[in-house]
């Protein structure tokens, strides 16, 4: 542990952009974009967590492609959503924070119901939770996907993003390229976990290549996403130190979890199989209240749940910054983070408790965030994602936000 730790509110640098402070509103599924374009509900959403004193805000899940997306109403990054995602950046710039855009392929999460083809995964494959079969992706195609990325990244830099995060966790198909349970290709993309790499290596290097130092590049890696002989720290790790000597990307967030199976290995506490069951199918609901609960996992909370398994991967770095998250409340989380080598701290549930949490923690350094982790967020996504204790984001009334004045004190509004 470091002896004097960065001040976590302090400005600093992420690559080529300048931050107010080291903290980041995670990537939370949104539901506010129900025709795939940016609507003015996406645009108040960030903008809370702008004004509420974030460092930089995560726009989540950007696709690649239009069979790239893992759910309704996505926003896919071409022409079409330009306008509005310029309205976005300029509104959460305008309450001084930075944003990033998440670049996403969904491969064996996505379902050919939604997007109209078969999903692809490395090897053929069924996901366990949708029973979806997946066909194994060609050669061929692997190009083309590394170019939609470099093409979404373009779009985030027309539309003025500070960063682009590539998303290569939670077993969506960069990930699944890592996973040995997944991935069984005999060419180049399979074998050893330095081949298996490779995808997500040509993926953040194209990446760099096409955005160059007009954007910060970041990609969110599994540590381990709780699947037996799938992905777990060891070849996490060296996945980490290949990208950091590859010098593609300013920084890691390292994560944990999947999207295919055991969900609650990512997210910790509650298990919401009630509400779960109420938005589903009818036919379905029976089923999902009896077993629900085994197949989305249970796992505890804990503060800092991922620190053990993250501050494996301080030492390693030398080219690449790191972002911590789960289970982050309070400053003594954050000078605990800081204090263990990470660069930045990120937050998802808290921030969707309250909005204005950063600027209140910088105020009084004994608050705490009031987020109990009962996880019933999750299932707002299929509406609009919100805090099911804030009676102002769920009937839409605005709520109260502790806001930043040009002189740095916070105000409450």
């Amino acid at each position: 542990m470091n002896d004097i730790s960065p001040d976590p509110f302090a400005p600093t640098h992420l690559g080529p952009i300048r931050l107010r402070n080291r903290m980041i509103k995670a990537a939370t599924s949104e539901g506010r974009s129900p025709h795939g374009l940016v609507t003015d509900d996406l645009v108040e959403f960030h903008r809370t967590f702008a004004a509420g004193g974030v460092g930089m805000t995560t726009v989540a899940y950007c696709c690649v492609s239009s069979e790239a997306a893992s759910a309704p109403g996505q926003i896919v990054m071409n022409a079409a959503a330009l306008p509005g995602l310029r309205k976005l950046t300029d509104a959460v710039h305008h309450a001084g924070a930075a944003i990033s855009a998440q670049l996403g392929h969904a491969g064996v999460v996505a379902q050919k119901r939604l997007t109209g083809v078969t999903a692809v995964a490395p090897s053929r494959f069924v996901n366990p939770a949708s029973f979806s079969y997946c066909r194994e992706i060609k050669r061929s195609e692997i190009g083309m996907v590394i170019d939609q990325f470099g093409d979404a990244a373009q779009v985030a830099v027309d539309a003025g993003f500070d960063a682009v995060e590539l998303h290569f966790g939670h077993l969506y198909l960069p990930s699944s390229f890592l996973s040995a349970l997944i991935n069984r290709r005999r060419d180049e993309y399979g074998g050893d976990i330095d081949n298996r790499s490779r995808f997500v290596r040509e993926i953040a290097q194209h990446v760099r290549e096409v955005v160059g130092n007009r954007v910060a590049v970041i990609a969110k890696l599994d540590m381990d996403d709780g699947l037996p002989g799938s992905i777990w720290i060891d070849e996490a790790l060296r996945t980490a130190q290949l990208l950091d000597v590859d010098e593609t990307l300013d920084a890691i967030e390292l994560t944990q979890g999947s999207s295919v199976f055991k969900p609650m290995y990512l997210f910790r506490g509650d298990v919401p199989v009630r509400e779960f069951a109420q938005v589903m199918p009818r036919a379905m609901r029976p089923a999902i209240r009896i077993a629900g609960k085994w197949a989305m996992g249970s796992y505890p909370y804990e503060d800092l749940y991922m620190l053990s398994a993250a501050r494996q991967f301080v030492p390693l770095m030398r080219n690449t910054k790191l972002i911590l998250l789960g289970g982050i409340t309070n400053c003594e989380h954050l000078e605990v983070g800081l204090g263990e080598g990470f660069d930045f701290l990120a937050m998802g549930r808290a921030l969707l408790r309250e909005p204005d949490l950063v600027n209140r923690m910088r105020a009084d350094r004994s608050v705490r965030s009031r987020c109990n982790h009962n996880n019933r967020c999750m299932v707002t996504v299929f509406d609009r994602t919100h805090c099911v204790l804030d009676p102002e984001q769920r009937y839409g009334a605005a709520a109260p936000l502790v806001l930043e004045t040009p002189n740095g004190s916070a105000i409450t509004q």
